[in-house]
């Protein structure tokens, strides 16, 4: 994207599972860094993660997006939450050291989002100011269950979800009264006729690129406000 810098970057995820890969995109006065895991069933070079970090770049958004080991490996099954969790944590502290200080945001699409909730729950993320989530997967397909939230009421920044109305892994009706009772801490953001990979259907007179668009418009303007007033709304 013109204006914009890209940088490569490798660090160590686990002791265990050695290095990955990371890419820094970095608009020219860049208001915050993004740092951002990806989702269980491909890597931070699938387009979805391509545009997306395009779109925030035009919204002064810079973004750190990393592979998981699993991911780096080349192997489809994802690795142990611990390694998930720690890696997080790893992404976070790389993308301090190459951010200088402009303010950190950190979230991911689908699991990365999950995984990236899960370590701010245990504890909080270094100098990480909010979380983005690009299809929180509240629940397995088919399924209507909702421990996977239960986390989030130990996360003591702000939350967006981003989230659309045919999420096959996001029942908005349970996420709903999930994002109230968190309160003044989430805001969620509706996508209409956008599915899990944030899809829509021509027939419903938007196009993906529209809502790539309106994600990274989302997120810019949420990041921009004072955290003390957001509140979940739909």
């Amino acid at each position: 994207m013109a204006g914009s810098s890209s940088q490569e970057i490798s660090f160590q995820a686990t002791k265990s599972s050695g290095k990955v890969s990371a890419l820094l995109m970095r608009p020219k006065n860049a208001r915050w860094i993004l740092v951002l895991g990806h989702g269980a069933g491909a890597g931070m070079r699938h387009k979805f993660m391509e545009a997306i970090v395009e779109r925030l770049a035009e919204h002064e958004i810079a973004t750190f997006r990393y592979q998981f080991p699993f991911m780096e490996r080349g192997t489809k099954r994802p690795d142990p939450r611990p390694i998930l969790l720690t890696t997080v944590r790893s992404a976070v502290d790389a993308a301090i050291k190459v951010g200088g200080d402009v303010p950190l945001l950190a979230g991911g699409k689908s699991m990365g989002g999950r995984m990236t909730s899960m370590a701010g729950a245990e504890s909080p993320l270094p100098n990480v100011r909010g979380l983005v989530f690009f299809g929180f997967p509240l629940h397995p397909l088919g399924q209507t269950s909702t421990e996977r939230s239960d986390h989030l009421a130990n996360v003591t920044v702000p939350m967006l979800f981003l989230q659309g109305t045919r999420d096959s892994l996001a029942n908005l009706d349970l996420l709903q009264p999930i994002c109230k009772k968190l309160g003044k801490l989430a805001t969620l953001h509706i996508i209409h006729g956008a599915d899990h990979s944030f899809h829509v259907l021509k027939s419903l007179g938007n196009t993906d690129d529209q809502v790539m668009e309106e994600l990274g418009k989302t997120v810019g303007t949420w990041a921009s406000r004072s955290y003390s007033s957001q509140i979940c709304t739909s």
